[in-house]
């Protein structure tokens, strides 16, 4: 388990075990509220297990989703991540809207 925490320390640059079990708690915390949250925001907008599959896709996309990204941020405020989960969002952003690599021009490396 520590060799564990140790990996994620170093993958995530963070100073400590201890800020590595703050980290996986703000996650843990976001889950579980994105997880209840889900239940009200679709009883508000009448949807049960009775609709299209894809329809309750396309409503998680629109609400749960953001609303993860939002409480991921503040429960990392609240345990003192703030810095850490800006620019987790920030990379992971970068990474979705990322264009891809056109490679080297033509005519370059013959």
């Amino acid at each position: 388990m520590a060799s564990f925490l140790k990996k994620l320390q170093d993958r995530w640059g963070v100073t400590s075990v201890w800020q590595v079990l703050v980290i996986l708690t703000v996650f843990a915390l976001t889950g579980f509220t994105a997880m209840y949250i889900k239940r009200p925001i679709f009883a508000w907008l009448g949807l049960d297990e009775t609709d299209p599959w894809w329809l309750r896709t396309l409503v998680w996309l629109v609400t749960v989703l953001p609303a993860y990204q939002v409480l991921l941020l503040m429960y990392g405020f609240l345990l003192g991540q703030f810095t850490f989960f800006w620019n987790f969002e920030k990379r992971m952003f970068g990474r979705m809207w990322k264009k891809p690599h056109p490679g080297p021009p033509q005519g370059e490396g013959e």
